[in-house]
């Protein structure tokens, strides 16, 4: 049965063929190989990209499957500068908090959702946050804003806050390096990035919360993004 998939990640196996993940929306990240998918005449060849909504045939017993149709089932998912980087990250989170050949039916809308708002030149901020809270809730990492973790007392607007990971946040005494006001908790809490402030609060919050299960490693697309500021301001 064909089923509805993005390419995630891809790269050269042996000579004619490629190793892809992909993301599919019935059987969730799947490992294929394409065989014969970097010959100059394959029909893969121009398939075979990151935003192209497809519809894969695949089969195989073990993890890594063989491909054996794909056709894309619209236009590709046109992203450029800033928001090309972001659409990559949004693989990577895919890729790496993802494990394979598990359904996640729901986040693939919601990926596919995210991109074609990347595409159509909405704030890229706001959307990837939106996805990040998303993925931690999906996953069970996520936590409650308005509620203390050691006390179990309602968040204060006019208190200040610590995070600990994988618990949630816990009052202190007064301000102090990193700490969340209440007010910035209760705004997440309920996806107010309306505003500049809290929008930092929510990225720093979300690469605090992401980073035990990313393994701490060095994001690609984090590096793509930074090399791509510093070409332009050098011209």
């Amino acid at each position: 049965m064909a089923q509805a998939a993005f390419v995630i990640h891809s790269r050269p196996y042996r000579e004619t063929s490629q190793l892809v993940e992909v993301f599919t929306r019935e059987q969730g990240r799947q490992s294929l190989v394409a065989k014969g998918s970097r010959q100059p005449r394959s029909p893969l060849k121009g398939l075979l990209q990151p935003f192209v909504p497809l519809r894969l045939g695949f089969a195989g017993k073990g993890e890594l499957k063989n491909l054996h149709s794909a056709e894309a089932t619209g236009p590709a998912i046109r992203l450029a500068g800033t928001a090309l980087y972001s659409g990559l990250y949004l693989n990577e989170l895919i890729y790496y908090l993802l494990e394979t050949q598990t359904p996640f039916d729901e986040v693939f809308d919601v990926y596919q959702d995210t991109l074609k708002k990347l595409a159509n030149g909405e704030e890229i901020e706001p959307c990837l946050r939106h996805f990040e809270f998303y993925m931690l809730n999906i996953l069970g990492y996520g936590v409650d804003f308005t509620q203390d973790a050691l006390s179990g007392e309602t968040v204060l607007p006019d208190r200040w806050y610590r995070y600990q990971p994988e618990a949630g946040f816990v009052a202190l005494e007064g301000p102090e390096p990193g700490a969340y006001p209440g007010e910035h908790l209760h705004a997440l809490a309920g996806l107010e990035l309306g505003r500049a402030e809290v929008l930092v609060s929510a990225k720093r919050f979300s690469r605090q919360a992401l980073g035990p299960y990313l393994g701490g490693r060095a994001l690609r697309s984090r590096a793509l993004f930074v090399k791509g500021k510093r070409g332009s301001r050098s011209e």
